[in-house]
């Protein structure tokens, strides 16, 4: 008899929900092609494919890290990082819409990147910065937290090779004129400060000729 209400507690707390389901890459899709009922659908600027788009700086999301999607768009959401258009459109997901959201889009392909249009000597001092850096102006290679080849770690250090080139020299202006702010230990922030515009240009345009893997 003792046991008894151990037993119950047991089995009732079987019947209470986890706080998050599992993240359901299908009803991403769904949430993708629909939007947040207020603003527009991801397709809409991030391609039907995750494949982003060049001309307006929209990022490619297609296979980036699940954790790197999730974490960025809850920044949008609570202002961590701020970007207007990013913001209008996810405001109204719930955080397991958020989740789901991630799921999709880091199971897409990753397209093959479009034949560089950057000179070679500019393609080759992005090379020399983003695998070799600049040590005498204290500017590590992007590859010393991105990964070998730029491929990503985790959700912390996102996959940036194949990446849009309007999309990174965006956001390292961004983080060299103090709009972004969603690093705590502020790493981006301090490199992007130390690379000149020209840098900025070459190091963007040699990423985003590399392949994603």
């Amino acid at each position: 008899m003792k046991l008894k209400p151990i037993v119950m507690i047991v089995a009732s707390s079987l019947l209470i929900p986890s706080v998050f389901a599992a993240s359901d890459a299908q009803r991403g899709q769904q949430l993708a092609m629909q939007g947040d009922g207020s603003g527009a659908p991801c397709l809409a600027c991030h391609g039907a494919n995750g494949e982003g788009n060049a001309a307006g700086a929209f990022p490619m999301l297609a296979g980036l890290d699940e954790g790197y999607l999730f974490r960025t768009m809850k920044a949008y959401q609570d202002g961590t990082r701020v970007n207007p258009v990013m913001s209008m459109n996810i405001d109204n997901f719930k955080e397991q819409d958020l989740r789901d959201l991630a799921a999709y889009f880091s199971q897409l392909s990753v397209p093959k990147p479009s034949a560089p249009s950057a000179t070679t000597e500019l393609l080759e001092a992005g090379e020399k910065l983003a695998t070799l850096g600049n040590w005498d102006a204290y500017i590590p290679p992007c590859s010393s937290c991105h990964g070998p080849n730029n491929q990503g770690v985790d959700e912390n250090f996102p996959r940036i090779a194949g990446q849009h080139a309007s999309y990174i020299e965006q956001q390292l202006k961004a983080w060299q004129q103090g709009q972004r702010t969603s690093d705590p230990v502020q790493l981006m922030e301090a490199i992007a400060k130390r690379l000149s515009d020209e840098q900025i240009k070459a190091v963007a345009a040699y990423l985003a000729s590399q392949p994603a893997q």
